[in-house]
């Protein structure tokens, strides 16, 4: 039997959470944060971890364990995971490494814009980009280095995995810093005006 939710990187995340032990909404969102798991799911508004948890007990995939008052706390609710959402879990994971699909960031959308912009213009906001990259690498190349002895290699794929591809970023772009600074690359930019209908 196949579910009507749809996957995504926070559902399965969560579904990953629960396979080690039943959790309450504040526990799993302390381990995306302690896990690293923030890297590579976007959990920045609490409400869609919220709405995430929601739309998988609804869907059969978690279940309420139970709900508890502590005097100290609001009423907090324990989630575990069904046998369905183990299922659904294995299957999503799968799907989710096996099959590249189609994905729409930020950054190639103003790639694909540039010549609205002088290329001296686009060549100041790529190396302010770079720099940061820089920065990124040597905080990733840290938390390596720190999760190396602490913990199985597995632990750490998604951040050798962020590594990678942010040193492949750094490194085109660096390439195309100087193909505008050498002239192989330049443009004129564009006069944006609405063609007629």
């Amino acid at each position: 039997m196949t579910t009507s939710v749809r996957d995504s990187p926070l559902a399965l995340t969560v579904l990953a959470l629960l396979h080690q032990q039943p959790l309450h909404p504040y526990g799993i969102q302390r381990l995306l944060k302690q896990w690293g798991k923030d890297k590579v799911v976007n959990v920045g508004q609490r409400a869609s971890l919220y709405r995430t948890i929601e739309r998988l007990c609804r869907a059969g995939l978690i279940t309420v364990q139970e709900t508890g008052r502590d005097q100290a706390y609001p009423e907090r609710t324990v989630y575990a995971l069904s046998d369905e959402g183990r299922r659904v879990a294995r299957e999503w994971l799968d799907e989710m490494l096996a099959v590249p699909r189609q994905e729409f960031p930020r950054f190639p959308a103003a790639l694909s814009n540039l010549m609205m912009a002088a290329p001296e213009e686009v060549a100041a906001a790529l190396r302010r980009r770079a720099d940061t990259l820089t920065r990124t690498l040597k905080e990733l190349d840290a938390e390596l280095a720190d999760q190396a002895d602490a913990f199985p290699r597995v632990t750490a794929l998604e951040t050798e995995y962020l590594r990678a591809v942010t040193e492949a970023e750094e490194r085109w772009i660096r390439a195309i810093l100087n193909d505008i600074q050498t002239g192989n690359l330049t443009w004129t930019p564009a006069t944006v005006s609405p063609s007629p209908v």
